[in-house]
């Protein structure tokens, strides 16, 4: 992998300028960044409508979130914009907040994206169990996917329930009212978009198959319904920047979303850069990139935009294309502007169908269906958590789901690493076997190997007061226990009063240095006069004979 020394906090567009970059990468890049354009146009579009806001916020959000995230992110070829995983997000808070508190909520989410760059939690994302992943990715999914079922079918319906059972309820009542011109065209552009992708997969499928629905809508003057009819007045070029109201009410209420935003936009950002790294051999910086995700949601919140996060697909389009440098999605966001400016009338001719059929594709993408398929393989906890996420995206609250699905994962790893961690009493081999031959008498010895956290802490002390008869002394072996929480430390404090009360005294051997820390700053350090600490087994024999030896 190269950029294995990164320089933190410094942006990956700043390294690959000191590095030297000359007129032959500009135009390979500008090359990489129109074709990343040309994919990203109509699916821009369709991510804002289907956010419940409308084309240009989707547009907006492409160029001015996804020239900060190549500008000032930490991969070289991140491309930034509007994805599918917050559609479900920001439908919800616009439902519940109005459009305005959106903005507020992911403004707040540029913040917490900047404190957690700056406080190198980038590295923490990682540890997101991947069932759960998986699980809310293929939820979300599901969701898009029947949120497009009217538009596609051109179903006459007032209006559309939010929660996913009464919207396939309501989908099965209006079933009488299809439009067979609007299917027509739907079911033309998803095809339209399949075949390109087996026949001719660098060509542009949603390009073409946007361009060719809205020819033939015009053409044949076929009735059905178009972005200019849904939405009559959209702006071309870019609002100007604008403050939202910072009123403590509405923060308060929106933080949660906040936060919201902020952790899909980690994951989903880091995911991507993970993928581009992959590809091209280079190493990305994870705080950096929360950083530069953080810059480009203030700034999208202050131009009115939606969420915006490092959007795989598209980044991989970059790299096919050509793609080297951050300069490459900065040039995509600026074709963007330019199609804003001079193409906005031309927008307003694609069909409706044309766009769900993009979102069909959208979500079969992002529904992981391999994974899903070889749902048998995993271990039984890890289907389950996997499920669980899964229907608590469709059926309740994606916050929810995430909240159970990491919380449960978590507790199964737990409940799996107190398997690993062995609490042995009366071990009697030594370091240097030669320097004794048994235990001396009203000595006993326990051993643990492994971190010592909550899930095993209980277990040191029903093992001592299985004993019955308490020795004189006990030896506490902790050189191979790396690690000790806050539980560790309560349980290992129990112990020690316990044995006092019967009488004996606890030597600890061979303590690493972070677990003494640990143990030194609750109480139970050398000077604390409640343990003796020995530097290893043998010198922890010689104190405990003497200790028993001494008169009591």
């Amino acid at each position: 992998m190269r950029d294995i020394l990164p320089v933190p906090f410094t942006p990956k567009l700043f390294t690959v300028l000191r590095e030297g970059y000359g007129i032959a990468q500009l135009r390979t890049d500008a090359l990489a960044g129109l074709t990343v354009a040309i994919v990203a146009l109509p699916l821009a579009m369709a991510l804002g409508i289907a956010s419940g806001a409308s084309p240009d916020k989707g547009l907006v959000t492409a160029v001015v979130a996804g020239f900060l995230i190549s500008a000032l992110g930490g991969s070289r070829t991140q491309i930034g914009g509007p994805t599918g995983a917050f559609v479900v997000v920001v439908f919800n808070i616009i439902a519940e907040h109005g459009y305005d508190g959106l903005v507020l909520a992911t403004l707040m989410a540029g913040a917490i994206l900047l404190v957690a760059g700056y406080a190198r939690l980038g590295s923490l994302i990682k540890f997101i169990p991947h069932p759960v992943v998986t699980g809310f990715t293929a939820g979300i999914a599901v969701i898009i996917a029947a949120t497009q079922v009217k538009d596609f079918l051109g179903l006459r319906m007032a209006a559309v329930p939010a929660d996913f059972l009464p919207k396939l309820a309501a989908y099965a009542d209006a079933i009488g009212t299809i439009d067979l011109a609007t299917l027509g065209v739907g079911a033309a552009a998803l095809g339209i978009i399949i075949v390109l992708r087996r026949t001719a997969p660098k060509v542009p499928g949603f390009l073409v198959a946007v361009v060719a629905a809205a020819l033939a809508v015009s053409l044949l003057g076929l009735p059905v319904d178009t972005v200019g009819s849904r939405f009559p007045d959209i702006p071309s070029g870019l609002p100007a920047p604008h403050i939202p109201a910072l009123d403590l009410d509405k923060v308060t209420s929106v933080l949660p979303a906040a936060f919201t935003i902020a952790f899909l936009a980690g994951i989903e950002a880091l995911l991507s850069a993970v993928v581009a790294d992959g590809m091209t051999g280079y190493r990305h910086r994870s705080n950096q990139e929360l950083v530069g995700q953080g810059a480009a949601n203030l700034a999208s919140a202050l131009f009115g935009g939606l969420p915006a996060t490092g959007a795989i697909a598209r980044t991989a389009t970059n790299i096919r294309a050509g793609g080297r440098t951050p300069v490459s999605g900065m040039f995509h966001a600026l074709f963007l502007l330019l199609f804003m400016a001079f193409g906005t009338k031309l927008m307003g001719y694609i069909p409706m169908a044309a766009l769900a059929a993009i979102l069909f594709m959208v979500a079969w993408g992002m529904s992981e269906y391999e994974r899903l398929l070889r749902i048998r393989a995993m271990p039984g906890g890890d289907r389950v958590v996997l499920l669980l996420t899964f229907a608590l995206t469709v059926l309740v609250d994606l916050t929810v789901a995430i909240g159970v699905g990491v919380t449960l994962a978590s507790l199964m790893f737990m409940e799996r690493m107190s398997r690993t961690v062995a609490v042995t009493v009366r071990e009697v081999e030594t370091e240097d076997a030669a320097q004794r031959d048994d235990l001396p008498p009203g000595v006993e010895v326990f051993r643990i190997t492994g971190p010592f956290f909550f899930g095993v802490a209980s277990d040191l002390v029903e093992t001592l007061r299985r004993m019955g008869q308490p020795p004189r002394v006990i030896i506490l072996r902790l050189r191979e226990v790396p690690l000790l929480d806050a539980s560790g430390v309560e349980g290992i404090k129990e112990f020690v009063a316990m044995a006092h009360r019967h009488g004996a005294a606890v030597i600890f051997s061979n303590v690493q240095p972070e677990p003494a820390q640990v143990l030194r700053r609750n109480g139970l350090g050398p000077r604390s006069g409640k343990v003796r600490f020995a530097p290893d087994y043998a010198a922890a024999l010689a104190m405990a004979s003497a200790e028993h030896t001494e008169p009591s």
